[in-house]
């Protein structure tokens, strides 16, 4: 029990920063919503998207790795820290130069014609944010979560502050003549452009703080210390890439695949809009997960050489299940209120009712990364790439069979489906490589009861908003109850423990 509060404290230093930091940035949703128009919100979603997906490229699974062999007996965590970053340095190097170089090809190929500048932006952004991922795995490694809560809260901040800046504030200003109109050389015009901007000027600026409470490191590439790093991270990428794929794809290719005309008098880009936006009201649960996984990665590693540790690891799933389920019904059976109040602008609530399906999408995500945990300490990270590839070509799958049809709905479920079947086939694979003991018809028995309860409060409607309120809430509270029924027993023991 003591290990659990352990990791519950640290999660919730985590979560703390994760959440009001993204809280804050979440904000701006309200902002591009309501100051952009849909057409520069379909270009944030697909943009955000490839950057998304190059992200895994650039730091190839390092992050897994330097934990993996910094907890290890034969190296000092000093050389692999010095090693780590001094690879990613290099790499990012010619893999930023490559995106900047290849900037004009991307603008044509993704249909953004004489913006070639947007995606020198996003190599920068790349390169600035490979650069911050191993002093942050550091901060991690060392429990130094406050550390790590005060440089995310900072580079979150600054985003937000620039992008209140540019999108906001000088254009009022300009109006009231406060400012001429052609400062600093403006562009009235621009909507994703200062996004990007205000994400790279904010990443570019962080970057010394955070080497700084990590520790300078000493440009070091020792072959006895890469290779295995190397051979072990490889998988990762794979899987990485295959995974972000799983996260990113409804996304990326939504406006591509969705047929012209299929919303009358709308664009498929601005359904992209839409539909990006949508995804952002998921990410109460993305960032819970999100949360959790700082916490838990590091966690999960110092716990592999305790024999008991199988059964640790099923305790945490469990109370993960229960947790994050209880938020899916809580954020599903208020959309009714939450949706307008952060949506902004017309036509968002269109695509509400896809939520619940995202929200679960983004759980089996957080149950995925508890069951993985088996091919990290066992180091057979190979696994970890055909899981995600089978994960991916699912997604592909499913958005190109169904978002022709169903539109919306077509998108969500296919993040829905690829969570669901890398689940199932981690869990597979680790019982026979590596068991562990999880409360499995208990778990899936909740994760069903929660998506049942979120569908159910989300689709109660009357007259009455009053009686709405009561009736959708009540949902959390019938959840809640069957949840302490059915694990009495052990609420028992603890209380009794306590006492």
């Amino acid at each position: 029990m003591s290990q659990l509060k352990k990791l519950a404290g640290q999660t919730a230093i985590y979560g703390l920063s994760s959440i009001l930091g993204r809280s804050i940035n979440f904000l701006l949703i309200i902002v591009y919503t309501a100051y952009l128009d849909k057409e520069a919100l379909g270009a944030f979603t697909g943009i955000y998207a490839l950057i998304g997906f190059l992200n895994i490229v650039f730091t190839y699974g390092m992050e897994t790795a330097f934990f993996r062999f910094s907890t290890g007996k034969n190296l000092n965590p000093d050389q692999v820290y010095h090693n780590s970053q001094s690879l990613l340095l290099t790499s990012t190097l010619f893999l930023g130069s490559s995106i900047y170089l290849l900037a004009p090809w991307l603008a044509e190929t993704m249909n953004y014609p004489g913006q070639a500048y947007l995606f020198k932006w996003t190599a920068l952004i790349l390169s600035f944010d490979a650069l911050l991922a191993i002093p942050f795995a550091k901060l991690r490694l060392e429990n130094r979560a406050m550390a790590f809560a005060g440089a995310k809260l900072i580079n979150i901040l600054l985003n937000v502050v620039f992008n209140l800046l540019l999108i906001v504030w000088i254009p009022v200003w300009i109006n009231e003549g406060v400012l001429q109109a052609d400062f600093l050389g403006f562009q009235s015009d621009w909507g994703v452009e200062y996004i990007l901007l205000s994400n790279l000027l904010a990443n570019g600026l962080i970057i010394p703080y955070v080497w700084w409470r990590a520790g300078f490191f000493r440009f070091s590439l020792e072959k006895e210390i890469i290779r295995p790093m190397w051979k072990y991270s490889l998988p990762l990428l794979f899987m990485g890439l295959a995974g972000v794929t799983n996260e990113l794809v409804s996304r990326l290719l939504f406006e591509y695949i969705l047929p012209e005309n299929y919303f009358q008098g709308m664009t498929s880009r601005e359904a992209a809009g839409i539909f990006g936006a949508n995804f952002k009201l998921a990410i109460l649960m993305n960032l819970v997960i999100q949360a959790f996984k700082y916490a838990a990665e590091p966690f999960f590693f110092r716990q592999s050489s305790d024999k008991n540790s199988p059964q640790l690891y099923a305790k945490v799933m469990h109370v993960f299940i229960i947790f994050c389920s209880l938020l899916m019904v809580a954020i599903s059976v208020n959309l009714f209120w939450i949706g307008p109040t952060f949506l902004k602008g017309e036509d968002y609530a269109m695509g509400f009712f896809i939520v619940p399906v995202l929200l679960m999408g983004y759980l089996l995500l957080g149950v995925y990364f508890n069951l993985s945990i088996w091919f990290k300490i066992t180091d057979k990270t190979s696994y970890s790439f055909w899981i995600t590839f089978i994960g991916a070509l699912v997604s592909v799958v499913v958005i190109v069979g169904l978002v022709p049809m169903w539109g919306f709905m077509g998108g969500a479920l296919s993040t829905l489906a690829c969570y669901l079947v890398m689940t199932v086939t981690c869990f597979w694979y680790g019982q026979k490589f590596y068991p562990i003991p999880y409360q499995t018809v208990k778990g899936g028995f909740y994760l069903l009861l929660a998506f049942g309860m979120s569908y159910v409060g989300f689709f109660w409607e009357t007259d009455n908003q009053v009686i709405d309120f009561f009736v959708k809430n009540c949902c959390i509270l019938i959840f809640l109850g069957i949840v302490i029924f059915m694990e009495r027993g052990h609420l028992k023991a603890l209380f009794s423990r306590n006492h």
